[in-house]
């Protein structure tokens, strides 16, 4: 279980942590992959967003895969390399740079992708049980809706309550941050199902 933080005690650790996972997160696969592959730049098509749905918009779903690997075991990695060098604390405040690193990579100005798979990484390293949750709840509103954005944030809105029921109750707290953000990050998706104009699985968009 998480620990709560004394930040008055070894301060520059937890920021070596954070930006550990930082460095990791904003690594972004999504366009170094396409790139390599010689695939349009995913920042002219679909969405406009480096993550792996917009991928998909590509037509090549194995660099889709790929990028959703990618995205997903850099929160796995930040959050496993720092528990086994420092600790449980400081892993988790890797796992929290890993997902900022996604959404605001220092390459790319600031404008990465929008952390869902990050988010699930970084769940999956702390708990992997909550994780097969989580991944169910999005299979199962994705089969359903065929809108991926949708499936995501019911996906991350339960995920705190999961946690909580499961008697992980600091780690949902620290998800219930990481959802904000995830929904902060979706809020032109939100208004787009709002209004029924949001794409579904697999179709393309202009980029917005």
């Amino acid at each position: 279980m998480l620990h709560p933080i004394n930040w008055s005690l070894a301060l520059p650790y937890y920021a070596a942590a954070l930006a550990f996972g930082y460095a990791l997160g904003s690594i972004p696969f999504g366009l170094l992959l396409t790139r390599l592959a010689g695939a349009p730049d995913l920042r002219s098509i679909g969405s406009g967003n480096i993550g792996a749905t917009n991928v998909l918009r590509t037509g090549r779903k194995g660099l889709a895969a790929a990028t959703l690997l990618g995205d997903l075991l850099k929160g796995v990695a930040a959050v496993l390399i720092m528990n086994r060098i420092w600790g449980h604390d400081h892993a988790v405040i890797a796992g929290l740079g890993a997902f900022l690193g996604h959404l605001f990579p220092v390459w790319l100005k600031f404008r990465g992708g929008k952390g869902v798979a990050t988010y699930l990484g970084v769940l999956l390293a702390l708990s992997w049980p909550v994780a097969l949750a989580f991944a169910a709840i999005w299979i199962a509103v994705a089969a359903l809706t065929r809108y991926s954005s949708l499936s995501a944030l019911l996906a991350t809105a339960a995920t705190p309550a999961v946690l909580w029921f499961n008697g992980d109750r600091l780690e949902a707290q620290f998800f219930v941050v990481l959802t904000v953000l995830v929904w902060i990050m979706h809020r032109a998706n939100i208004r787009r199902l709002m209004t029924g104009t949001e794409s579904r699985i697999g179709e393309s968009r202009k980029p917005t």
